[in-house]
């Protein structure tokens, strides 16, 4: 049997923040935990699934006494604001009549599109809903990713694929993608497709190279350099 863990929820807490930043009593906890779910679910249905995408990524959600504040990642910040801020207004006092608290909403822009598993696997799914031949659009979106950066891809779709009789599972794969290293910045996405012919289930993994390659060693620190006989003169 196989033992499959995500990659985001593997590395938070170590080399990953939290989703939801807040601390509550045990008798507020579960009514937090539900406004949560609510937010991140509207959010999705409101600026996801309906045109234009708003290409909404990830939802940070931190809580102060007072507020309630919500960070969106997206790749199309102009379409979340809308002009002099008219569309965040309006998506801020839905959130409000939702939970009852009042929010502050902030918008980050994803530079790399292409090196965001969620949005990589929004986009195949919607071109598979315009029938695009899966193996090419896989291939497609495995290679923008290795030319933007990544240092490993992997694309796994499941379904019927093509609108085939029988469901079945594509993998294409380029790189390396180190799963069990929990310092490899691997990110995972899961998307759906519902095509007329069924649901086809797409998961993408990217590996973007570790989390501590950017802290550059000490000269002479390195393990390249190390000598005991040159430690035992130094320390002389």
């Amino acid at each position: 049997m196989g033992q499959k863990v995500s990659p985001i929820g593997f590395r938070t807490g170590i080399t990953l923040g939290w989703k939801s930043r807040w601390f509550a009593p045990k008798t507020a906890y579960g009514t937090f935990l539900v406004e949560d779910q609510s937010i991140r679910t509207f959010i999705d249905s409101r600026l996801n699934r309906q045109v234009p995408y708003a290409a909404v990524a990830n939802i940070e959600i931190e809580r102060t006494r007072d507020d309630v504040r919500i960070t969106l990642h997206t790749a199309r910040p102009g379409l979340v604001i809308g002009p002099k801020g008219a569309e965040i207004e309006k998506l801020r006092e839905a959130i409000e009549d939702i939970i009852n608290r009042k929010v502050n909403l902030n918008v980050m822009e994803i530079k790399s599109p292409e090196l965001n598993a969620k949005l990589v696997g929004e986009a195949i799914a919607e071109q598979f809903k315009r029938r695009a031949s899966f193996r090419r659009v896989m291939k497609q979106h495995c290679e923008a990713a290795m030319a933007n950066g990544a240092k490993g891809v992997k694309i796994i779709c499941s379904g019927r694929l093509g609108g085939a009789e029988l469901a079945r599972s594509e993998s294409q794969i380029l790189g390396s993608i180190p799963l069990q290293t929990l310092q490899a910045n691997v990110d995972y996405g899961l998307s759906i497709s519902r095509t007329t012919y069924g649901i086809i289930g797409i998961k993408v993994w990217i590996y973007k190279g570790m989390f501590n390659e950017a802290v550059s060693e000490e000269p002479g620190r390195g393990r390249d350099n190390y000598s005991p006989a040159g430690r035992d003169r130094r320390s002389r």
